[in-house]
């Protein structure tokens, strides 16, 4: 994907992807026993993100803790896509899936039969070292799956070194960002800090962005009203983090935050 694409997709050229993330899911450990419950948190932050001019929402399973190092379960790929759904029959906007901690092969389902336009991949070439142990990268095996479903429309956004990790063996940044699109096929690429609540640093967003040419880098983490200035260093940025003061991410997001981060993004269109 080209950054002359993002457009037509997002309808802006630099989107801000707002998160949506849902609380714990049926079989997960936490998990309220209530869907309606879950569905109505959903709509409630779907609702504040779209009318405070959210480009796009990605949908999330962040109370799935402790995460499957590849979610495969049907109760949590129906859970997804029913609040998928449930979104996109009540807003028009953009959608991206991301299915923790690595499950490509559910996300890119619940994506195509949700109607979303790309998915969030932490782990798609190299390996890393996570809380849920070494995750190897499959981008031979999510790429063909991709194919056979066909849903080659949905996008794949690549964390390059994802956060609350670190590569097995460290390589060269800019390979690893040359590879991915390359090889890896990545359609976008996202570059983050150490963990959410921090942005990446700059001296990397720009290695990243020169080695990945004309593909879109977005920024995956640490956004928010204080580290504002970042956005103008990337193609775009996920807004999950900053959306909620409290810094606890299971609280809904908080309007008067996200609308004041939207009308800041504004003046600068």
């Amino acid at each position: 994907m080209k950054t002359s694409e993002l457009k037509s997709i997002f309808g802006t050229s630099k989107p801000i992807l707002g998160m949506i993330h849902l609380p714990p899911l049926p079989g997960s450990p936490n998990y309220c026993g209530s869907m309606t419950k879950v569905l109505d948190h959903a709509l409630f932050d779907a609702d504040v993100l779209v009318r405070c001019g959210i480009d796009a929402v990605i949908v999330e399973n962040l109370g799935d803790y402790p995460y499957y190092p590849m979610t495969t379960e049907p109760e949590t790929v129906a859970a997804m896509t029913r609040a998928a759904l449930e979104i996109k029959r009540h807003y028009n906007v953009p959608m991206g899936i991301n299915i923790l901690r690595n499950s490509w092969k559910s996300a890119l389902a619940v994506a195509s039969l949700a109607d979303a336009q790309f998915i969030r991949l932490n782990v798609l070439t190299d390996a890393m070292v996570t809380d849920q142990g070494p995750i190897n990268g499959e981008a031979y095996l999510a790429m063909r799956y991709r194919k056979a479903i066909g849903a080659e429309h949905v996008k794949v956004f690549a964390d390059i070194y994802a956060k609350h990790g670190g590569p097995i063996v460290r390589r060269d940044m800019a390979t690893v960002a040359r590879e991915m699109i390359h090889r890896g096929m990545a359609d976008a690429l996202i570059v983050s800090g150490e963990e959410s609540a921090f942005p990446p640093a700059k001296d990397q967003i720009d290695l990243v962005k020169k080695a990945a040419g004309d593909t879109p880098v977005f920024l995956g983490s640490g956004i928010g009203l204080n580290t504002f200035d970042c956005i103008l260093h990337a193609d775009g940025s996920v807004f999950g983090y900053g959306t909620k003061p409290s810094g606890d991410m299971s609280d809904p997001v908080d309007e008067t935050t996200v609308r004041t981060f939207m009308d800041r993004v504004r003046g600068i269109r």
